[in-house]
């Protein structure tokens, strides 16, 4: 009886918060995967017909397109997943601060280690466009950007230990504090993460799929049609486009 009469009672102004919190970082998430899965889909696409090119002019603007989204991509992938994570600390700082305790955040560590996994498939795919130039006479242009793909791949190599070195610090730290089960940290007034739609996880997973399978034709694993790889480039962008997860 208690408990329901606390349930029915205002929220304090704290919850409220963090309700809204919750809301900014599950959008800055969204945001994050969306620009992950069409940098993945765009680049694998644009790299499939370009081998699949029989004439210079129709390899170099797929070249050019390469090069344009791997460009772009670098940028937009590490203001959204920065912004994603600046807003995840808010939430679980602030959920400390309520309820002395943050939700279990099991998922974290498979989580990062699959962003990461993306960030390595776009930088080998990136790394692989300067080839293409070649093929189309462009030596000189092709000799400039393979020099700055090698230092991108110092770089993204660099990046990567310090990642690893990072995450399983956090991992053993993660593992030391959560020492209560998952969920809610167990307050009446914690206004939830709601359900998650199972429409939204469907979505994201039919993006994923997408992805997946054109990466691997990319690598040489299968043989889709033209008209195949321009359906699952469609499927991967409308997936993430439309979901609300």
């Amino acid at each position: 009886m208690t408990f329901m009469l606390l349930t029915e009672m205002a929220p304090p102004p704290g919850a409220e918060d963090l309700a809204g919190l919750r809301t900014r970082a599950k959008a800055a998430r969204r945001r994050a995967l969306v620009a992950l899965v069409a940098t993945l889909a765009l680049l694998s696409t644009a790299q499939l017909l370009a081998d699949r090119a029989v004439t210079r002019e129709q390899t170099l603007p797929l070249a050019v397109l390469s090069v344009t989204v791997f460009a772009a991509a670098l940028p937009t992938l590490a203001i959204t997943q920065y912004v994603w994570g600046a807003r995840a600390r808010l939430v679980r700082r602030r959920e400390r601060e309520l309820y002395a305790v943050a939700r279990s955040g099991r998922a974290r560590p498979l989580s990062r280690m699959g962003i990461a996994a993306g960030w390595a498939v776009t930088l080998l795919l990136g790394c692989t466009a300067p080839h293409f130039f070649h093929g189309v006479a462009h030596s000189g242009l092709a000799g400039v950007l393979s020099r700055a793909a090698e230092a991108i791949a110092l770089a993204g190599l660099a990046a990567g230990v310090c990642f690893l070195v990072w995450w399983a610090r956090d991992l053993m730290g993660m593992l030391a504090r959560d020492r209560c089960p998952g969920g809610s940290p167990g307050d009446p007034w914690d206004p939830g993460l709601g359900t998650r739609r199972r429409a939204g996880a469907a979505l994201w997973t039919g993006a994923a799929v997408a992805v997946a399978a054109l990466v691997g034709a990319r690598a040489h694993l299968w043989e889709p049609t033209t008209g195949m790889i321009y359906g699952l480039l469609t499927a991967a962008l409308v997936c993430g486009v439309v979901t609300d997860e």
